[in-house]
């Protein structure tokens, strides 16, 4: 679920605890949470709704009832209020930048790819997987796993080894 960098903030306050999206099915439930770069939101709710009250619109972070309703406007599905709030830092943020690898293994292909980041930082995703050969979105996969254990980083355009990534490398090399 993408959240709009404007709105951040909000959340962030508790000014913002609902987010109202269209899809045929739900891509968060209620009791996860969403983990981004900018912090990790509970999951409070994820309901189908007919209506949207200007209550509700204003939690959302809209003026008006019209206002919510044309920014979910041309889209197909059904539309959903998802309650969230702001539970935390991101902590992969401060994983990637321990370099404590202790006891973290990795498979052959995960040193591999791990590799490949090293060696093209800020490289597209569609580029690196067409380089060995492999889809972009089981590699992205593949790198997301990799980010959850803190050893990459996403940036504006491709990845990069964290500090942490840099260490498991350099103890493979010793």
């Amino acid at each position: 679920m993408l959240i709009r960098v404007a709105d951040w903030q909000r959340i962030r306050s508790g000014e913002v605890t609902l987010q109202f999206r269209r899809w045929k099915r739900p891509t968060v439930r209620a009791g996860g949470t969403l983990r981004t770069s900018l912090g990790v939101l509970a999951i409070d709710a994820v309901d189908v709704v007919s209506r949207v009250s200007r209550a509700e619109a204003v939690a959302a972070g809209f003026p008006t009832v019209a206002a919510l309703m044309s920014s979910v406007e041309g889209r197909e599905g059904s539309l959903y209020r998802i309650r969230l709030r702001f539970v935390g830092e991101d902590p992969r943020i401060a994983l990637r930048s321990s370099s404590d690898v202790d006891g973290l293994e990795l498979s052959e292909a995960a040193v591999a790819l791990l590799r490949l980041i090293a060696a093209n930082p800020g490289v597209r995703a569609a580029d690196l997987a067409a380089s060995v050969g492999r889809e972009k979105l089981p590699f992205k996969a593949d790198v997301r796993k990799l980010k959850a254990k803190g050893l990459t980083e996403s940036l504006e355009v491709g990845y990069r080894l964290s500090p942490r990534g840099e260490a498991y490398l350099r103890t493979l090399d010793t």
